[in-house]
């Protein structure tokens, strides 16, 4: 089992920026695809970022065209975690952010954190 939690959230103004946290315990998540997804009231969620391990050590990331330029995910696997910097924050990024974790091929996300509160105010 995994267990994720976030971290980060808040309000911040137009134009501004935030640093969302996603911890991982339970399982070293180093081989894991660790995504960032987000759910704004009355809409389905959506994935915004995700990185995945390739053999050969290497990280490939992927954003939705909606953050591209403006996000960026990373992780600290000395520290088991995965980060989402979030600049030049709009008013339509705001939204619950949740943290999902799955086994390298795996056909969907197995584990997801309980969501970090995103305002950003015009």
């Amino acid at each position: 089992q995994v267990q994720l939690v976030e971290s980060g959230g808040g309000l911040v103004q137009a134009g501004g920026s935030l640093r969302l946290s996603c911890a991982a315990s339970g399982r070293t998540v180093t081989t894991y695809t660790m995504g960032w997804f987000r759910q704004a009231p009355g809409k389905e969620r959506e994935s915004v970022a995700a990185t995945r391990w390739s053999r050969g050590s290497t990280y490939y990331a992927d954003y939705a065209d909606s953050v591209k330029g403006r996000f960026t995910i990373f992780r600290d696997n000395a520290k088991n975690a995965v980060y989402l910097q979030m600049n030049s924050l709009k008013p339509e990024d705001t939204a619950v952010y949740y943290c999902a974790a799955s086994l390298m091929g795996a056909p969907s996300y197995d584990y997801w954190g309980q969501g970090t509160q995103v305002t950003v105010s015009s």
